[in-house]
């Protein structure tokens, strides 16, 4: 019986988690955890063969998103774990596995592909939900494991407008055209695989680019 410990700062998707993980009888739930502090607590007390994580699980003492994902690979380095997360693009997926991730599965399709990703990390293999795999074939992109660069100054532009200016104030601030930091905002969403403002902000808060 494999052991499972699933997080996530809402209770309902921890429930939903453990009837879909526990329904295949090859697998039990030894522990549930709301957030980045308590999973640090639980992982210290209960040994477990799998982890099921959210991305964002903001609100402790311990930074969650890649920063935990980052600390969890060096304190436990042969614990799979599978993140679950409504951020579901190419971005999150290359920088979750660069970050120690093994698979990466969408909130919305978590029911249906949750066994499958389990089954695949305990045979040490990764597994990417299909929406994801569709986005990496239809950019016809390279290795998924790779995170995504961004230059210098489209990190800035990325950070400035996570950290709430708008590209008008960008540009006067840093003393270029406006249509220049539209067009490094651009290029960091298209590097990124990222097409809209939310997914942007979701990025660079993970990436600790803003609080």
């Amino acid at each position: 019986m494999l052991r499972v410990i699933i997080a996530d700062d809402h209770p309902i998707v921890r429930i939903g988690q453990r009837v879909v993980i526990e329904a295949s009888g090859t697998c039990m739930v030894v522990g549930e955890a709301s957030g980045p502090d308590d999973l640090l607590v639980l992982l210290s007390t209960t040994p477990c063969d799998v982890l099921v994580t959210d991305f964002a699980m903001p609100g402790g003492r311990q930074a969650d998103g890649y920063s935990l994902l980052s600390l969890l690979r060096r304190q436990y380095p042969t614990l799979p774990v599978i993140l679950v997360t409504m951020f579901a693009n190419i971005a999150t997926l290359r920088a979750s596995f660069a970050h120690g991730a093994q698979a990466i599965v969408a909130k919305k399709a978590s029911a249906k592909e949750l066994p499958s990703a389990i089954k695949a990390v305990v045979k040490g293999q990764t597994f990417a939900s299909e929406c994801l795999r569709e986005q990496l074939h239809e950019a016809g992109t390279g290795d998924q494991s790779q995170a995504p660069q961004l230059s210098g100054k489209e990190r800035e532009v990325v950070r400035m407008l996570a950290s709430g200016l708008t590209v008008s104030q960008i540009a006067a601030r840093v003393n270029r055209s406006i249509s220049t930091i539209s067009k490094q905002k651009s290029t960091a969403m298209n590097r990124l695989c990222i097409s809209t403002d939310v997914d942007l902000f979701a990025y660079a808060r993970s990436a600790g680019m803003v609080p």
